[in-house]
């Protein structure tokens, strides 16, 4: 169930969370219960296009099937309201500029191609404001 209401959330172009009734964490890409907790996670929470990478790499190896130029990112995005971040291409910026604090913004499919799957985002972009303080994201690494 948990699981659905992410899916329908991604084909409509939003990232949906949901939040611990203890903790009050919320999660996204949720599969419906509090990993701390424990206890179900029941409160659908609408989260913004926008987070910070608190992570990244920066892929140089090629391989059988790529459909990326390398170097290319790859980085874990933490989502403005989330306390779980996920792994997201990173784009339109060059490799040497990524760095953690980057604050980005979703780039999805046009709306006609939509679907219940990560691939509804096509990657991340920089967003143009400044960086996110390291204690914001420290506790997500």
């Amino acid at each position: 169930v948990a699981q659905s209401k992410n899916l329908r959330g991604l084909e409509r172009g939003v990232f949906i969370g949901q939040r611990c009734p203890k903790c009050k964490k919320v999660y996204t890409l949720s599969r419906g219960s509090c990993p701390t907790d424990g206890v179900p996670t029941d409160e659908i929470v609408e989260l913004p296009n926008t987070g910070t990478v608190t992570t990244y790499c920066i892929v140089n190896v090629p391989f059988a099937g790529q459909a990326i130029e390398i170097p290319y990112i790859c980085g874990q995005i933490l989502l403005d309201g989330a306390n779980l971040s996920f792994m997201g291409l990173i784009q339109e910026i060059p490799a040497a500029e990524i760095r953690m604090g980057l604050r980005v913004e979703a780039v999805w499919v046009a709306p006609e191609d939509l679907g219940p799957t990560m691939a509804s985002v096509k990657y991340f972009r920089p967003t143009g404001e400044p960086d996110a303080d390291f204690e914001t994201y420290k506790e997500y690494l």
